[in-house]
C-alpha cells in the first residue's frame, strides 16, 4: 500500500466558499479529472502541478500526491473506505474517532470538524488538503495559504463525486469504480424486495443532538439510502424540510413513523447525556407506531457517521435491509 509521507509543494490557490449551511438542493454533478501538468520556471523553484476538476471547479495541487490531511470526517471516511493512509485527521474528544481508528491508526491530529489547527496542518507539509463545504470562508483561507484546500462535499447526492476525488488524488481509481458498482448492485437488488415491503410505510430518520430531535431533507445525511437506493415513500415532513430541521414530539406524534432509525452522539449531546432515555420513556413517543411495534432502532451505524459518504452508505445499507427487509 502506498504510504501518504512525503513532501510535494504547490500553487496556491485562493477560494471563497459560503457559509456551513446545508445546500438541499445539491444534486449530484458528474466528477471528472482533468490532468494539466506544467512545469514551471526553476527560478520559481516549483514543482510540476496538475489541474483537477471537482464538481465543476478547478483546482490546482502537485501532479504527485503522497501526504494528504485529511480535515473533514467525510474525507477520512472515503480515506477508510479506500484504504488511504491520510498524514493529518480530525480529532473528536483528543482522539482519531473510535469507528475510524483501525483504518487511519497513525496519523496526526489537525484539529477540529469546524477549524482545524492550521499550525498542526502546516506542520504536515501537505499535499493537498481535503477540507468541507461547511466550511467558512475564513477557514478557507487559512488554509489555502498552506496549501490547496478542497471542499469535500458533505451533500449526499455527491457521494461519487467525492469518492472519486479522493481516489484519483490518491492513486486508488480502480478501487473507487468497485466499491461504487458493488454499492448500486447491492441496491438494485434490494430495491426489488423493498418495493414490496415498503410501499405503504412511514420511516424517518431521527438525529438527536443537543437533546432535540432532527430530521433532514431526502437528500441530505442517510436519508438518500432509504429514499432513493431502497425506494421507500418520501414522508411529507421529509418533503418539507429544507435543511436541518427540529421535529417536536408531537409533530412526531401526528406523522406517527412506522419505523424509526434514531442516532444519538454522545459528544453531540453534552449538554442532554440523557436525552435518549427520556425520549425512550416519554409517553407520546412510546405510543406510536414504531415504539409500539419495537421498530426503533438506535444507532445501527456508528452515530458519528456522516451520511454522505462510501463508508456510511455501505454500513447503513446494510443495516436498513436487515431491519426492515424479511
Amino acid at each position: 500500500m502506498k504510504k501518504y509521507w512525503a513532501f510535494g509543494a504547490a500553487a496556491l490557490l485562493t477560494l471563497a466558499i459560503a457559509g456551513c449551511g446545508s445546500s438541499e438542493d445539491g444534486s449530484s454533478t458528474s466528477s471528472s479529472t482533468e490532468v494539466k501538468t506544467e512545469n514551471t520556471s526553476k527560478e520559481a523553484t516549483s514543482a510540476a502541478t496538475q489541474t483537477i476538476t471537482y464538481l465543476d471547479k478547478e483546482y490546482s495541487v502537485p501532479a504527485e500526491i503522497n501526504n494528504i490531511a485529511a480535515a473533514s470526517l467525510e474525507s477520512m471516511e472515503d480515506a477508510a473506505m479506500l484504504g488511504i493512509k491520510p498524514v493529518g485527521v480530525l480529532q473528536v474528544g483528543g482522539a482519531i474517532p473510535t469507528y475510524l481508528e483501525q483504518e487511519l491508526a497513525g496519523a496526526q491530529l489537525i484539529g477540529d470538524k469546524m477549524e482545524p489547527n492550521a499550525e498542526a496542518i502546516l506542520a504536515l507539509k501537505p499535499d493537498v488538503i481535503i477540507g468541507s463545504s461547511k466550511w467558512g470562508e475564513d477557514v478557507f483561507q487559512k488554509m489555502n495559504k498552506i496549501q490547496t484546500a478542497i471542499p469535500y462535499s458533505h451533500i449526499s447526492t455527491n457521494w461519487k463525486d467525492n469518492l472519486t476525488l479522493l481516489a484519483g488524488l490518491a492513486g486508488k481509481d480502480e478501487e473507487a469504480k468497485q466499491i461504487i458498482a458493488d454499492y448500486e448492485e447491492k441496491a438494485t437488488d434490494l430495491k426489488t424486495k423493498a418495493s414490496e415491503q415498503l410501499v405503504d410505510k412511514n420511516i424517518l430518520i431521527i438525529r438527536i443532538r443537543g437533546g432535540l430531535m432532527y430530521i433532514y431533507p431526502e437528500g441530505v445525511y442517510l436519508n438518500p439510502v432509504l429514499y432513493e437506493d431502497l425506494g421507500a415513500p418520501v414522508p411529507e415532513v421529509i418533503k418539507a424540510a429544507k435543511a436541518q430541521a427540529e421535529i417536536t414530539l408531537e409533530t412526531l406524534a401526528e406523522v406517527n413513523p412506522d419505523a424509526i432509525f434514531l442516532q444519538f452522539e454522545t459528544t453531540e449531546n453534552a449538554e442532554a447525556s440523557q436525552a435518549l432515555e427520556e425520549l425512550q420513556s416519554n409517553p407520546i413517543f412510546s405510543s406510536i407506531k414504531a415504539a409500539q411495534n419495537n421498530q426503533v432502532f438506535v444507532n445501527v451505524i456508528d452515530p458519528m457517521a456522516q451520511g454522505g459518504t462510501a463508508w456510511s452508505k455501505v454500513k447503513f445499507l446494510d443495516a436498513a435491509a436487515e431491519k426492515l427487509l424479511q
